[in-house]
Parts: C-alpha cells; structure tokens; sequence
C-alpha cells in the first residue's frame, strides 16, 4: 500500500462525515429516562477522534455545523476531541430549524437480556444538506495533504445530497494519491426512505471503485454492497470462517483497486458478553485476529470505529498486516469497555492487550 510520506502532509487522517450530539440515559431507559449524560459521536468522525486521542496522530474532520448554541456545544464537545476543525461547515440558523440543525442519537447502552436501543433524529441535520462543490477537497488533498481519507456508508446515506459529496471526495483523494478507507457501516434506518437496500447498494458501487480498504460486518457486505455469505446460522464461535473467505474473495474480484478488506466477527451472548475478534484480508493472504471470546461490554456503540482507526493506525505505522489487525480488534475492545461512542484508550494500552496483557491493577 502505496501511503504518502508525513513529511508531504499536513493530517495523517480525515475523515467526512456527520458528527452528532448523543444523549446517554446511563442505566436508565430512553422512554422512562429524566437525565441524560452528553457526548459527541458519528462513525467517521469516530476514526479521525480515535487515531488523535489514542494513537496521536494528526486528523481532521469535514462536516457542518449550525451557528447555535446546540452547534457551539457540539464544537466544545468536538474540541476536546482533539480533532482539528478547520474545514467544519458553519451553516445559519433560521430560529427553529426548518432548514437545518444539529443531529441528536439518542443510546441506551442495554444490558443482559436487553440489547442496546439507537434511536436518532438527525433529519435536516448540516452535514446531511452539504452539496457537491461545498468543499474544495483540491485544497483538503493538494494544498494541504491528506495520507488518508475515510468515510462511510452512514455518511452516504443521509441524504439525496450526499451521495455526491462522498464521491466528490473520494474522486480527489485518489488524484492526489491519499488512501481511501470506506465503512460500509449499513444502517435501514437511514436507507428507508431513499429506496432500501438496492438504493445503498447502487451508490456503494459507485464508491468502490475508488476505495483502498473496505471495512465492514457481515450485514454490510450482504446487504449494503450485495455480496452474500454462507452458513450464517452458526455461530461466530463455530464459524467456518471460509464463509467469509469467500465472501472476500468475490468482493476483490469484483474490484480489484481494493487492496485492504477487514471485517469484524462479534457473537453476541447477551448485551453485555459478546465474543469479538476480525478478519483481514491483504496482499492475496487472510489473517485471523487475536479474539476477545466472552468480552464483557459496558457500551458496545462505536467498537466498530475504534477497531477501524486501529486497523489505520497499523497501516499508517507500516506494521505488518497480522500486528495492524491486532492493534484494531484490541482498540475496539477496549473502547466497548466505556461509556461513549469514542475511545479513551491510550496507545499503552493497546500495545498491552496487543501483546497478551490482561486486567490486571495497575498502581
């Protein structure tokens, strides 16, 4: 994988998507809850947050914002991210959002018997109203220098708009010779209205075609891309992953620029113990993680993103595949291990369940 030298740019990693404010019930229900906890979150926006807070490295994030007070709480929550900020979008506000507005999720975490509950009301949100020609990703990927780009189908499915800004983007990353990682990141909620499934897919075939790494579950690849995988009726545990092989193997067939395809395997037990552990595929091998089996989860929401921004990491450091793919599926784990979307893992960390290390105290 051809990555572009630091020294040429300005962020080691961008990422395009839509950033929300998350309301938190803690142990408490959405519909019976008097007081919730806030958080920032978005699945791109995750990985960019991920790989500055945890791994250090230079990210960026292109989205908008309302010139409000939910969108100046949501710029606080987004700064001490440490996420730079300088191509958000700052859009008017008419007085009562008729336009647009700030995305709210609202996450309890489940528990048990009871699994977790998103419930979003994100419609009209900025970032789902940007149009093509609203950024100057010449500016973004030439002028300053991007070594790597994600996004995701979430992003892609957020409004007739969209579409056209991902393929935008991902259009000029691979002129300017940036990385692009894709999270297929299927949601029905979000495709719903725009045509379900085949409305996903037909714009995730246009993405493809410029994409380096493709991130996704099982759901993604079935449903949001089209390609099927066999014997889902067992479990996780006692999957034969050559299911998954050949699900893969179709894929980079059918598109040969992808260089990197990952995918994480979770088996859930109940809310709170899930086997969890992934699979890569690179350079024509498949390599089998380190697993987590009987993981216990305090928030699930956003393991998926931490493992990615490992997994970039890895390839950023030019690791070899084995240890990039170690580095995602121990982040993610750690992130599932505290409340949020976003990780409050330290590279240390990782680096110690990367290498065997366990729970014990640290004093």
């Amino acid at each position: 994988m051809q990555i572009r030298k630091k020294e040429d740019c300005l962020w080691d990693e961008v990422s395009l998507g839509e950033v929300m404010i998350r309301l938190d019930p803690g142990e408490n229900r959405i519909r019976t809850a008097r007081s919730f906890r806030v958080w920032e979150g978005g699945g791109e926006y995750n990985v960019a947050r991920g790989l500055r807070r945890a791994f250090g490295l230079r990210t960026a994030v292109v989205t908008a914002l309302v010139e409000n007070e939910v969108g100046c709480l949501l710029e606080d929550l987004m700064l001490q991210g440490g996420v730079d900020l300088r191509y958000v979008k700052w859009m008017p506000y008419d007085g009562i959002g008729r336009d647009v507005r700030i995305g709210l999720n609202f996450t309890e975490r489940g528990f048990g018997v009871r699994g977790a509950v998103g419930t979003s009301d994100r419609a009209r949100s900025a970032a789902s109203a940007l149009k093509k020609g609203d950024v100057d990703w010449n500016a973004v990927f030439g002028r300053d220098g991007v070594r790597w780009f994600h996004t995701g189908g979430i992003y892609a499915g957020l409004s007739e708009t969209t579409p056209a800004v991902l393929i935008e983007a991902v259009q000029a990353a691979k002129e300017h010779g940036t990385i692009v990682s894709y999270d297929l990141n299927y949601r029905p909620s979000l495709w719903k209205a725009l045509g379900g499934p085949k409305a996903a897919q037909e714009v995730n075939r246009q993405i493809a075609p410029y994409v380096d790494v493709l991130i996704g579950n099982e759901e993604d690849f079935s449903v949001g891309l089209g390609f099927e995988v066999d014997s889902l009726s067992a479990t996780l545990t006692d999957l034969d992953t050559s299911s998954y092989e050949k699900m893969i193997a179709r894929v980079v067939e059918t598109y040969p620029n992808v260089q990197a395809i990952a995918t994480t395997l979770r088996e859930v037990h109940t809310a709170t113990v899930n086997d969890w552990k992934a699979l890569l595929w690179t350079g024509g091998t498949f390599y089998h993680s380190i697993e987590f089996p009987e993981l216990e989860i305090l928030d699930r929401v956003g393991g998926g993103d931490s493992f990615a921004s490992g997994l970039i990491y890895g390839f950023l450091n030019d690791f070899e595949p084995q240890t990039a793919l170690d580095y995602g599926v121990a982040h993610g784990a750690l992130a599932m291990t505290t409340a949020g979307d976003t990780s409050t893992a330290s590279l240390k960390e990782v680096q110690k369940l990367v290498s065997g290390g366990g729970a014990r105290v640290e004093r």
